[in-house]
């Protein structure tokens, strides 16, 4: 009873952890359910084209999106000003810098499973491809997990920050975090070859056994533990702020400047740790669901069309793939994050992109605008009421020589009627 329990308890952690590194292992299974040895996409675009359609139309816009505001958030955490004396700096910056790289590798896999351009499907080019594909997907949680405990090291232990949070420090642990990932990847090219049956890079069969321990081990800690730690460090941080508050006004490491371009905000890495855990976790449950749904016997694709239990099982694939894309925003819209809870880096946005100089633009327009006046500054406005009413009144405008000529006139017919003249 003993072993079977630890049998069943090993199951369902491999299937709570299979395939959360978003590669189609499902291609094969797919693949081999045909008699002919179409594509992934080919058999897709027959029995359920709506997957090929979420994939074609949501996945275009994470790339725009993470084109767009990855260089520019590396370019403003990486800056002078925002990584000098702010080590949180570092891994932010580095982070949409490999956000950026599994960007391009997701495009060339999207390139393979959604459109059927395979560029990757050949020897030797397989096996490097899945390396630098699974690297940057070790590597992003380990970044967001080393400044959530910067975060947690400096406002749970403040008198600590000046040893453990630097700057140089950060660029040592993101470069063993670096070679760690690159590591961990070099296994895929292992599991994963080139298969001419289906001339179509797929896992080897050869290889099951070790890639399931594999998947087991390395995967539950990445992709499960690490999302785990992000969230208990947010927990610990954010009871900590409430006692400090609680206590009266505090003022927290990576706020208290008021050049705020200089501390990262606690508030901001606190987002993007949230971010990041609800973006990763939906997916892996998803993914856990994929072994408790058969997906039916090796038939022709008219059997698999009408197939009841291909047909259920293609309905999860929609599903599945639709939090996949979902949580896709992962690689992208961190950009959104920083731009709302950091002032800086609002400023430095609204720099790069022109919006400063609009902005001057238009008030300077403004203000000529409001400074015009309707009449001159060399004409006057002689109003004559003589009892009537403001609107009865008559308005005469003449210029500073014309009323200097009617004084003159004045003073003239004055002295000719009086009594006496002032000598």
């Amino acid at each position: 009873m003993g072993d079977h329990s630890v049998e069943t308890i090993l199951d369902i952690l491999f299937r709570l952890m299979e395939n959360t590194t978003l590669l189609e292992n499902i291609t094969s299974k797919l693949q081999n359910g045909t008699q002919a040895p179409n594509s992934w996409a080919q058999n897709l675009q027959i029995l359920a084209p709506e997957i090929l359609m979420v994939d074609k139309v949501v996945s275009p816009i994470w790339y725009v999106i993470g084109l767009f505001g990855n260089p520019i958030t590396a370019r403003i955490w990486l800056g002078r000003k925002m990584r000098k004396n702010n080590s949180s700096a570092i891994y932010v910056g580095y982070l949409a810098i490999v956000h950026l790289i599994y960007l391009f590798f997701h495009f060339i896999l999207e390139l393979s499973y959604a459109w059927d351009i395979h560029i990757y499907s050949k020897p030797i080019a397989c096996e490097v491809f899945n390396i630098f594909l699974m690297a940057p997907q070790y590597l992003a949680p380990m970044l967001v997990l080393a400044f959530t405990v910067e975060r947690y090291i400096a406002v749970c232990h403040p008198f600590r920050k000046e040893r453990f949070c630097t700057v140089r420090r950060a660029v040592y642990v993101s470069i063993t975090l670096t070679i760690l990932s690159y590591c961990l990847a070099s296994v895929q090219g292992y599991i994963w070859g080139y298969n001419e049956s289906y001339n179509s890079c797929l896992p080897r069969e050869i290889v099951q056994d070790f890639s399931k321990v594999w998947t087991i081990v390395t995967e539950m800690v990445i992709f499960l533990g690490i999302p785990l730690s992000v969230l208990i460090f947010n927990i610990i941080v954010l009871r900590e702020i409430r006692r400090l508050t609680s206590e009266g006004p505090v003022v927290l490491h990576g706020q208290q400047s008021s050049s705020s371009g200089n501390t990262t905000s606690t508030i901001t890495l606190l987002s993007v740790s949230f971010f990041f855990i609800c973006t990763l976790l939906p997916v892996s449950v998803v993914y856990s669901l994929q072994d408790l749904l058969p997906y039916g016997e090796s038939r022709s694709l008219e059997h698999m069309a009408v197939d009841p239990v291909w047909q259920r099982y293609l309905k999860y694939l929609l599903i599945r793939k639709i939090v996949e894309e979902i949580c896709l925003s992962n690689i992208a819209c961190y950009v959104f994050i920083y731009y709302i809870t950091g002032k800086y880096f609002r400023k430095e946005v609204n720099r790069l992109l022109g919006i400063n100089k609009c902005n001057k633009i238009m008030r300077k327009r403004s203000s000529s605008t409001s400074r015009a006046s309707p009449s001159r500054k060399s004409e006057y406005t002689l109003v004559s009421s003589n009892g009537k009413s403001h609107m009865d009144c008559a308005s005469t405008k003449i210029t500073h020589n014309s009323l200097t000529k009617y004084v003159n006139f004045k003073m003239a017919s004055l002295s000719k009627h009086a009594p006496f003249k002032i000598r």
